[in-house]
């Protein structure tokens, strides 16, 4: 008989890129903390990564999202969470502030501002250095909650 391991468990976490025509990347500024994000979060129960970041993508965002091809695979075995980041592209809706959000805007990705996700700036650096490779990396160190919590971000 099989015995359930609560350290076994894992999340799954999906992430979308999103460009505009000027080649500038669409982020989310929480509600909950002083933190800009990527569109995205965690995998439901009985959907693809696809799905969920489409999923994702809507509730923070109001935009309705296809996806264009994964870009990268990070695991986070420190944290048990797989991510999966994806370049997708808005195919309709228009940006909608919500109970996650409370700014949504493009940002040149030089003009990130310093209060983003450092593991999240580093896929966004690894996707526009090499946008036709998939990424496979480990992500290391602590959460962007846990550096604004110590004062670090």
């Amino acid at each position: 008989m099989y015995t359930y391991n609560s350290n076994k468990m894992f999340t799954i976490g999906v992430f979308a890129i999103i460009l505009d025509k000027d080649n500038k990347v669409l982020i989310c500024h929480r509600c909950d903390y002083d933190l800009w994000n990527l569109p995205g979060g965690g995998l439901e129960k009985n959907e693809t990564p696809e799905m969920g970041v489409i999923r994702e993508v809507k509730e923070e965002t109001g935009l309705d999202v296809i996806v264009k091809k994964i870009t990268g695979v990070y695991a986070k075995k420190d944290k048990n969470e797989i991510v999966f980041s994806f370049l997708c592209e808005v195919i309709n809706g228009e940006i909608t502030l919500n109970d996650e959000a409370d700014k949504i805007n493009y940002f040149e990705i030089n003009s990130i501002p310093k209060n983003f996700s450092p593991k999240q700036l580093e896929r966004l650096w690894d996707y526009f250095n090499e946008p036709n490779k998939i990424h496979y990396k480990l992500q290391e160190g602590k959460s962007s909650i846990e550096l604004i919590q110590e004062g670090k971000l």
